[in-house]
């Protein structure tokens, strides 16, 4: 039980590889912060999760606000006064080229994806103590396609904001590591309109499942990875290796 009484909180939770993520780290005896915006489908991770043995609570929580996120934090703190598990995986994306993208969905691509993370790093990271960070990035941080600059952007942000970091702190106090995720059976992808309309060619046989990357950011997350700090793991079924 690699999370047994460990407090982890995971944004984006009540779908996808977020859900999946709560979902195994509960099974595995942690207390689970499922953050999202959705109460009826949060409340059905929390109930999986204590029915599997685990804890839950939602929180419902605009990741992009200071405030929000700060007062998530403290309720997390006040419920069960530690925090030793963050996933950082909460995420969307837009579909326009650069020239039409209106201000407002890039601010929101980048809010999003990345200003939240910060926002949770600044308001966590004071309470861990030997815990971990896990940020989802996207192979689209490597390799990209049209119409989604914003959301590489934020990718590749990520994962140097995730440098950045580990240089501040030492693994003993808090390892930060990414997931960089390639095509996973998620809402995400299958709405996306490159992918719709053949502009990304997806081979159903080459997708994952959420529970695959959910494996690979538990282990991340775990003890059993103490020597890792400050790098990627790209989990793509070999994706970035044929682009």
């Amino acid at each position: 039980m690699r999370f047994s009484d460990k407090v982890c909180i995971v944004t984006g939770a009540t779908s996808g590889i977020g859900r999946a993520t709560a979902e195994r780290m509960g099974a595995e005896g942690g207390c689970i912060v499922v953050i999202g915006r959705d109460e009826k489908a949060g409340a059905d991770v929390v109930k999986t999760i204590k029915k599997s043995g685990g804890n839950a609570m939602f929180i419902k929580t605009d990741i992009s606000n200071p405030t929000a996120v700060e007062t998530a934090v403290q309720q997390t703190i006040d419920a069960w006064d530690r925090i030793d598990v963050l996933v950082n995986n909460a995420a969307m994306m837009t579909f326009t080229p650069i020239t039409e993208l209106s201000i407002e969905d890039w601010d929101q691509v980048i809010n999003t994806n990345l200003r939240s993370v910060f926002l949770f790093c600044k308001y966590c990271i004071p309470h861990i103590k030997g815990g971990a960070i896990v940020n989802v990035s996207s192979v689209h941080a490597y390799e990209t396609t049209p119409n989604v600059v914003p959301y590489a952007t934020s990718k590749g942000g990520m994962e140097a904001f995730t440098r950045g970091v580990s240089q501040e702190y030492p693994r003993t106090k808090v390892r930060i590591n990414c997931v960089a995720p390639g095509s996973v059976d998620t809402p995400m992808l299958w709405s996306n309109p490159n992918v719709k309309n053949g502009t990304e060619k997806i081979d159903k046989k080459n997708v994952g499942a959420p529970e695959d990357l959910a494996s690979a950011i538990c282990y991340l997350a775990s003890d059993e990875a103490r020597f890792i700090h400050g790098t990627t793991l790209v989990v793509d079924g070999g994706l970035l290796e044929k682009l």
